[in-house]
């Protein structure tokens, strides 16, 4: 693949961006990883035509207990991890537990597209710019059964912030056909130009670390696929499950104190079921890998 990563380094060249230094292309692990403040994990092993989501578990463990175990190794111990190859929230916490001496909470995986998709969606309903409707979350796996939940949100609407349910006033809407117009836009995209989101990922990925790096903003949360360790919603430990968080000092906190009406609590325990299921079958893999 040196040969396409060679192409990668051209067209970066091409783009005379005013902030690149330097690009290294290479496929030797003691390079790509030494000393590193952040690493984006982007590769992973696509799913194929008649392939069970067993047989992509296990071919992803075992790239990423290397990637994982090349971090313990080289890599800061302050490192900011963010995985995107998919599945996500499992290659994520295949990661982790390969590099046992960086903190846990320095994992996260991305689940800022499913969020920014849940927020063009309100937006486009109601006629106004993404940027008007903000605290959208997205609950658990970078899957088909996250839950993209609005409950919270709140939109721009003449100048006043308003709740999202109260500013559309069209609830089967949005407990229906927005749902899984988010859970399956992957899909959608997929199928209308026969490749998978690029552009909409590659901006996704830039919120998830501008925000990590500079924080989120004052009265606002952001989506992404954490430890669960000890967190009040009910979610068991030891997932790595989306939440909504705050960023301050390149430290996530999980948003506390948010009611949940028991539509929610559905969907939230059936993505954390999925979630423990995928990470049991991973594990399998794990020890012998």
């Amino acid at each position: 693949m040196m040969g396409v990563l060679d192409g990668v380094l051209m067209e970066l060249q091409d783009c005379a961006l005013p902030l690149l230094k330097d690009v290294i292309a290479t496929d030797k692990e003691e390079v790509a990883f030494k000393d590193l403040d952040v690493a984006i994990l982007v590769g992973s092993m696509p799913r194929r035509d008649g392939m069970e989501r067993k047989d992509l578990l296990k071919a992803n463990v075992k790239i990423f207990k290397c990637q994982g175990a090349a971090l313990e190794k080289y890599a800061k111990k302050s490192v900011k991890v963010i995985v995107v190859g998919n599945p996500a929230n499992t290659n994520c916490l295949t990661a982790c537990k390969s590099a046992p001496s960086i903190p846990k909470e320095n994992f996260s995986c991305l689940t800022r597209l499913d969020h920014n998709r849940a927020k063009a969606q309100i937006a486009l309903k109601l006629g106004v710019t993404s940027e008007d409707v903000k605290n959208v979350i997205i609950w658990g796996n970078h899957s088909s059964t996250q839950y993209p939940d609005v409950n919270h949100a709140k939109v721009k609407l003449q100048g006043k912030e308003v709740g999202v349910y109260e500013a559309l006033k069209d609830d089967s809407w949005l407990k229906g056909e927005f749902i899984t117009t988010v859970q399956q836009r992957g899909a959608s995209v997929i199928k209308a130009r026969k490749l998978s989101s690029a552009m909409s990922a590659a901006k996704a990925i830039c919120d998830h670390v501008r925000d990590i790096w500079f924080g989120t903003p004052e009265g606002e949360f952001v989506s992404m696929g954490i430890i669960s360790d000890g967190n009040s919603y009910g979610v068991p430990d030891d997932l790595l499950y989306s939440f909504p968080v705050t960023i301050k000092n390149k430290t996530w906190k999980i948003v506390e104190g948010l009611p949940i009406n028991d539509f929610s609590r559905e969907k939230m325990d059936l993505t954390a079921k999925e979630l423990k299921e995928e990470k049991e079958t991973a594990f399998e893999f794990l020890s012998s890998a």
